[in-house]
């Protein structure tokens, strides 16, 4: 018996040891990253803000600011990304966006967007910006949010929370919304250092 328990503690300890090792292989592998490596940015499937309002869901909703390290100066335009799908049995239509203290408009191509009814979602997604918010009215930092109104036809009126998302990793390959032409006597509207 005294044997019997020697060899249960000897596997025993041999199995510890090898869980113990496959615990600490990642960790050692890690280590020899080394403090250079870049600094990735994981970014999910669905980057932006998302709600359902009656049979209206909106989803990736997110306003691209300037690359990381940079903000964009008020006055300044910026993209709005999203999209919209009508599951219902009526269309409907995207009226207008505001955003209260963050850009003095927001214009939607053509005006308005119609949400055809139980068809495919109307994807306003880039990587070029079809929204705009217009002469920003505070500086824009990527990972901030800012409040949006959706004003819809039958839907009503839907409050969305949306990140900023810096123009960086995943993002690079958005374009940025026009530059907005400085007005006599004022600064420009280049993307300026934080």
């Amino acid at each position: 018996m005294i044997r019997a328990s020697s060899r249960k503690t000897a596997a025993g300890r041999l199995l510890f040891c090898g869980g113990v090792l496959a615990l600490l292989i990642p960790a050692v592998a890690g280590c020899e990253a080394g403090s250079d490596a870049p600094t990735l940015q994981y970014h999910s499937a669905s980057s932006g803000a998302h709600t359902v309002r009656d049979d209206i869901t909106i989803t990736n909703v997110f306003v691209l600011g300037a690359p990381a390290g940079s903000t964009l100066p008020s006055g300044s335009s910026a993209g709005l990304f999203l999209s919209l799908y009508n599951s219902g049995r009526n269309s409907d239509k995207l009226e207008s966006v505001t955003a209260p203290g963050t850009a003095a408009s927001i214009s939607l191509p053509g005006g308005s967007v119609a949400l055809p009814a139980g068809t495919s979602p109307v994807n306003l997604t880039g990587p070029q910006p079809e929204v705009l918010l217009n002469g920003l009215q505070m500086t824009l930092t990527g990972g901030s949010n800012i409040t949006l109104f959706l004003q819809f036809q039958h839907a009503g009126q839907v409050k969305l929370v949306v990140p900023v998302m810096a123009q960086s990793f995943y993002f690079k390959t958005y374009s940025p919304a026009p530059a907005t032409p400085a007005a006599p006597g004022s600064a420009s509207a280049s993307p300026s250092s934080s």
